[in-house]
């Protein structure tokens, strides 16, 4: 006999697909112990485990994958290969289609392309002086943002969106990163500043340089002295920090970056004071489930989050399909829903082995969390959450400008 957790780990299906599917009457367990509620499988099941599995994942609807399983240990599998030959052909023609509205929109956006602009190369200078502690915190924590896809060069630096104030001078420096799955924004105060504002794209190894040069080459440190100064220069196609009599230059990347502003603009979500020590141990211990990202293939190891109505959060044991100890509790300007909209494909019961219940569940990819606790630096971070397909932001106490933005993991039933 198989328990849901292993036959789960085993199968490729997630503890809470194997739930829906018994409730759904497609793979039911072959024993249910009465008086725990938790779901025990026959050995012979993972083999349609398995088969449910890559059904699954080419997303044959429900009633067809019942018509497969059906069909399947039939003497004339034609049925089945009537099934699979009808799906096949409308992941065609939903491929023919959608290559016909990204053909229309690539039209429209080259008739029409707005990108934010990050400035052209020029003579014009614009120097700022800051502080060098303030400077190396908000270069630290956006670095882990920073995308290596060699096919969007766009994401691979940092952008510096420079403001200077009129007509004192003094400004601001905001620091961003994107990888697409994940957004990082910070800012610093600048004490001085001359020139016009200006938007600048720094390559990673210029940034790494940099806070090298800061005194944060690890971590989150900043280890240089919060009286020290910095002068970041941009002129032209050239940025130079100085600290003192050190100084690191190299060139801007010639590309737009996107328009942070629009890609941070969230909906209020409910809000949570997290102990960082404690979330991080609870997404090491609590167990994942596998997934694999569609744009490129690349597997990753996801996490679930339950927020209740009361602003309790805890990490889903994966194991046994409950959640562990809590790691929040109470709301902080929560707006007392609950978020639950059903989009996780769960069903809503709760059952023995930990069925979904009325809270707020998010996937969110774990390797991704646990750089943007990394950074932080802080005992206690603000967890804000929109709902299952909003982005997830964790955002320092005190300050609404500095937050990691992580894409949430869409939790399939």
């Amino acid at each position: 006999m198989h328990s849901i957790g292993e036959l789960a780990r085993r199968s490729g299906l997630t503890v809470s697909a194997l739930r829906f599917y018994d409730g759904a009457g497609v793979l039911v367990p072959a024993w249910v112990d009465p008086s725990s509620g938790y779901r025990w499988y026959a050995a012979a099941q993972l083999a349609e485990a398995r088969l449910l599995a890559r059904l699954r994942r080419v997303q044959l609807p429900l009633a067809d994958i019942r018509m497969v399983l059906a069909g399947w240990a039939a003497a004339d599998p034609s049925l089945v290969r009537k099934v699979l030959d009808e799906h096949l052909l409308r992941l065609e023609d939903g491929l023919a289609d959608a290559r016909r509205e990204l053909s229309t929109v690539r039209e429209l956006l080259a008739l029409r392309e707005i990108p934010m602009n990050t400035t052209t190369a020029s003579a014009v200078r614009t120097r700022l002086t800051l502080s060098g502690a303030e400077l190396a915190a908000a270069l630290a924590s956006v670095r882990f943002a920073v995308g290596t896809d060699p096919e969007f060069p766009m994401l691979a630096g940092v952008l510096l969106d420079i403001t200077v104030g009129e007509p004192d001078g003094a400004g601001e420096l905001r620091t961003v990163a994107t990888d697409r799955y994940r957004m990082a924004l910070s800012a610093a105060a600048v004490s001085s500043a001359e020139g016009p504002s200006v938007q600048v794209l720094v390559p990673a190894t210029l940034i790494d340089s940099m806070r090298a040069l800061l005194g944060a080459g690890t971590g989150a440190d900043t280890s240089r002295g919060a009286d020290t100064s910095a002068v970041l220069t941009v002129e032209g196609e050239r940025i130079t920090l100085e600290v003192g009599e050190s100084r690191t230059a190299g060139l801007r990347i010639e590309a737009d970056f996107p328009d942070y502003r629009r890609l941070s603009r969230l909906a209020a979500g409910r809000r949570v004071t997290v102990d960082v020590a404690a979330l991080r141990t609870a997404l090491v211990e609590g167990g994942t489930r596998n997934a694999e990202r569609e744009q490129d293939g690349v597997a990753y190891a996801v996490s679930v989050l339950r927020l209740t109505a009361e602003g309790t959060v805890s990490v889903l044991d994966e194991a046994t399909g409950a959640p562990g100890a809590p790691v929040a509790h109470g709301s902080d300007g929560s707006d007392g829903s609950d978020g639950r909209d059903g989009s996780d494909g769960s069903d809503g019961s709760d059952g023995g082995d930990g069925g979904y219940d009325s809270a707020q569940w998010v996937g969110v990819n774990r390797e991704f969390l646990l750089d943007a606790l990394a950074v932080s630096g802080r005992d206690q971070l603000v967890l804000e959450l929109g709902g299952p397909i909003t982005p997830l932001a964790l955002r320092l106490p005190e300050r609404e400008d500095t937050f990691s933005l992580l894409m949430p993991v869409r939790l399939e039933a």
